[in-house]
């Protein structure tokens, strides 16, 4: 794997019909949003050959969006992606790390966003980049990392959904 985009759900309706956080939609701001940054992120030359989904509506919705921009990518889906901890999906990237040169993984708060601030701690980051990130992971939003030969991490990129309306 040379590059890895970790990226949250785009924005979801606060309750489903059925009651259940797994079955909330996304909004129509929330797809406005991810069909833009599947837009950005493919014209930023940032194509994935492997995605790892999480299995709740929102989060496969998000994709559905994003796939669009990116063409045929192989996807997964994984229970663990679930409002899984940044343990849980740093072994998923590692168990998927020699099957993609390009690996995006689109799941959950915290999760996903404390796997990018632990990737920013272990690459040694800026302060002033750690400052970015730690204000927040919101909805729709990805961290690009450049991933070296032996698996080091460095941001490369870091793009929000309100970001992209000035594009």
């Amino acid at each position: 794997m040379q590059r890895l985009i970790l990226m949250r759900h785009a924005e979801a309706e606060r309750a489903a019909a059925s009651g259940r956080d797994r079955d909330r939609a996304l909004s129509s701001r929330g797809r406005s949003d991810a069909a833009a940054m599947g837009r950005a992120l493919s014209a930023r030359g940032l194509r994935p050959d492997l995605a790892l989904v999480s299995p709740a509506v929102r989060t496969r919705q998000t994709w559905d969006l994003l796939h669009d921009a990116f063409g045929d990518v192989q996807i997964r889906d994984d229970e663990a992606l679930f409002n899984g901890g940044s343990d849980t999906l740093r072994r998923l990237v590692e168990g998927a790390e020699d099957e993609a040169g390009c690996l995006m993984v689109v799941a959950h708060n915290p999760g996903i966003h404390l796997l990018a601030v632990e990737y920013l701690i272990e690459s040694a980051a800026s302060p002033s980049v750690l400052d970015r990130m730690s204000g927040g992971f919101p909805p729709g939003a990805a961290a690009i990392f450049g991933v070296d030969a032996a698996g080091r991490c460095t941001l490369e990129g870091y793009l929000q959904p309100r970001d992209l309306a000035a594009e």
